[in-house]
């Protein structure tokens, strides 16, 4: 099973996220904003030296289909040199929204970069939802080799919180893998 965290890192969250999942002894992916990278250098640090794997999540969170090829495939090249600056480069990206045109797909493809979606979107970001239905949705649907998408950001917080402990506890029988850079 892998767990997936798209738009961090941020001060707020993150280092709550790192701590649980050390104490489960579990691994994860984050993908990450550029932005967030250039403004909390430490706590990406700190993601890579605690053994995760991260990956491109745009500089600024683009949605492919709003944004032109040349603006959105520039921001992605803007991330991976944020990242570089810290580590060596990853060649995993996640789409923001999970939103991407088939040119920008194919461009991304021809970069050696391996688009990373997900089969389980816990919605941890949605207000409405309660922190119990963000669990559920996980649930019923995850199996071994799940991709489960959680948001270390403020919007999602309390919804995750919950959801990821729940996670963590109810399938202890998996391995909480990060995956291959």
């Amino acid at each position: 099973m892998f767990l997936t965290f798209d738009d961090g890192p941020i001060p707020e969250v993150t280092p709550w996220v790192l701590d649980t999942l050390k104490t489960h002894k579990a691994k994860a992916t984050f993908f990450c904003i550029g932005d967030n990278i250039k403004k909390h250098p430490e706590l990406f640090q700190q993601i890579i030296d605690e053994g995760h794997s991260i990956g491109n999540h745009t500089f600024n969170h683009l949605n492919g289909w709003k944004t032109s090829s040349k603006t959105y495939l520039e921001n992605v090249e803007a991330c991976k040199q944020e990242i570089e600056l810290h580590t060596t480069s990853t060649h995993l990206f996640r789409p923001p929204y999970g939103k991407c045109t088939s040119t920008q797909a194919k461009a991304l493809e021809r970069d050696s970069q391996q688009i990373i979606m997900w089969d389980i979107l816990s919605k941890d970001y949605k207000p409405s939802l309660s922190k119990e239905a963000c669990f559920h949705r996980i649930e019923r649907s995850a199996s071994k080799g799940s991709i489960i998408v959680f948001h270390d950001s403020l919007k999602a917080e309390k919804n995750m919180k919950y959801a990821l402990v729940k996670t963590l506890e109810t399938f202890n029988e998996f391995t909480f893998s990060a995956l291959k850079q």
